[in-house]
């Protein structure tokens, strides 16, 4: 009985081990949502309340043992894939830019807190400790506050005559404290409030608005009054003018009326796609072509040497891309690039690569190639050592030339496993935004624009200059064309994977 108890016993002590983990961590990602919470991040919170509400249940439970070793995978495919894609997405349907970064209460704060100082209050303070608070001096009209402990809580003391206190804080010191002074009011013996005004100053503050009610403001000035416009975002005035800052509501389709309905929007991006199309795709094609050809160079029985043609043809995939792109942007260079003096020396020619559409967009597929054809030619190396010698010799004795055999016998047997790869080719230089920003920026830009729209911009760059490039940084019309990119992939995908599945029904009928 004792071993049979001790043979039970023995596995009870990893069981409360591991049950005192999954509880730390999982207290720990609580306390980490409720911190998001508290600052204002309710989204970000309630997903890590998810997470640790299903790593609790996965790996507290006996019952769903199976589904941790799956767990993991998901929760982060669901955290950094399919959070940020529906996220985007749901900023398409969003006013959110830069003049709409807030929510209601923070835009209504900033109106409130505008306010015009009274020069004839103006006067320098300093700052004396006080035990464990401090006391504010006005040298000028030789007033002494209460203890105040400048905290970023609201404060309110009196001033009250008094001689100057020993100990002042030097300016600098005083600066330190910013935060808290920009809290607190003095009243003097007048009755006049006056507030911190500046680096050194503190003056009576005029506020240039004050509140009606949670969506009205009045203007003190005037009497004129501010209307929270909520299919906009923004207080406007009686005018139908906007106020800055305003706040993110959710406007519906509208970015994607902007979109099919703006002129200065809809011609750039129908110009843009199409080139996105043709780049992509002769990305691909001048990629396979090149990389397929040194391929079948390399394979040659009697070439020497072949190790080190090897090394030397790979290189460009060994150095990381983005210094190549730099390099080649000063090799291009219009002035001083080794490219156009070159040209010039033997051709008396000066290409304008940066500023010409034409010759810039030829640029891009020149180091896309350069870039691209080492990852070719390393596939259709172990592609070509698949197709039987048997084959090529027998065409060969029927007296087929080594041009046919390579296009009868070659071609066909590599080109069925080299079609994912291919698509997959084209869906990465589809969003191949990194070549674009750091080679041209997407200049030369496209007139008679609306928005930033360059030659050379590819959708996803277009995208990232909108959200990113642009003054007003219109998120949630760069939220909309993602979607709407989303879409367009997603079908050419679709049509893609249709086209290999039928190329495959009709080779296995043969």
């Amino acid at each position: 009985m004792t071993a049979t108890a001790a043979a039970i016993r023995q596995p009870e002590s990893p069981q409360y081990l591991r049950l005192a983990i999954v509880t730390a961590m999982t207290l720990g990602l609580l306390y980490a949502a409720f911190n998001l919470y508290l600052i204002a991040q309710p989204l970000f919170g309630a997903l890590l309340l998810a997470l640790a509400v299903g790593f609790a249940i996965v790996f507290g439970a006996n019952r769903f043992y199976n589904s941790r070793f799956i767990f993991p995978g998901v929760a982060t495919v669901m955290l950094f894939v399919a959070f940020p894609v529906l996220y985007t997405i749901y900023l398409g349907f969003t006013n959110y830019s830069s003049f709409n970064l807030l929510t209601h209460e923070r835009a209504t704060e900033i109106l409130l807190a505008r306010g015009s100082v009274d020069a004839a209050t103006e006067q320098p303070f300093a700052v004396a400790p006080d035990g464990d608070g401090y006391r504010i001096w006005l040298p000028e009209s030789g007033l002494l506050s209460e203890v105040v402990y400048l905290t970023d809580d609201l404060e309110e003391a009196m001033l009250a005559p008094a001689a100057e206190p020993e100990g002042l804080l030097a300016a600098r010191d005083a600066i330190k404290l910013r935060a808290g002074l920009q809290t607190l009011s003095l009243t003097t013996p007048e009755g006049v409030v006056i507030q911190n005004s500046g680096l050194r100053t503190f003056a009576s503050l005029t506020p240039e608005f004050r509140r009606i009610d949670a969506n009205t403001l009045e203007r003190t000035a005037d009497g004129s009054r501010l209307t929270a416009d909520w299919s906009t975002g923004f207080f406007v005035t009686e005018a139908g003018e906007k106020v800055p800052p305003g706040w993110r509501v959710n406007i519906g389709w509208q970015n994607f009326e902007r979109v099919f309905q703006s002129k200065g929007i809809r011609a750039p991006m129908v110009e843009i796609f199409i080139w996105t199309v043709v780049f992509a795709g002769l990305s691909v094609l001048f990629t396979f072509a090149i990389g397929l050809t040194l391929a079948v160079i390399l394979q040659w029985p009697h070439l020497r040497f072949k190790p080190l043609y090897r090394i030397l043809l790979i290189l460009p995939y060994a150095v990381p891309s983005f210094i190549s792109i730099l390099v080649f942007r000063g090799l291009f260079n219009q002035n001083f690039g080794e490219i156009n003096l070159i040209l010039e020396a033997l051709f008396g020619v000066r290409p304008e690569w940066f500023t010409n559409g034409n010759l810039a967009r030829t640029m891009i597929l020149i180091v896309n190639t350069w870039l691209g054809y080492p990852y070719m030619m390393l596939l259709a190396m172990g592609f070509l050592q698949a197709v039987p010698e048997d084959h090529k010799k027998a065409a060969a004795l029927e007296g087929a030339s080594a041009l046919r055999v390579f296009f009868t016998i070659t071609l066909p047997q590599i080109l069925p496993p080299f079609l994912p790869l291919l698509i997959a080719s084209f869906a990465f230089n589809f969003n191949n935004m990194v070549l674009v920003l750091l080679l041209t920026r997407g200049l030369p830009d496209i007139t008679g624009t609306v928005l930033p729209a360059g030659e050379t911009d590819i959708l996803a760059s277009f995208t990232y200059r909108i959200a990113f490039g642009f003054s007003s940084s219109e998120f949630g019309l760069a939220g909309a064309i993602t979607l709407l990119i989303f879409l367009v992939v997603a079908i050419i995908s679709y049509a893609n994977f249709v086209a290999m599945r039928r190329a495959a029904d009709r080779r296995s009928a043969r």
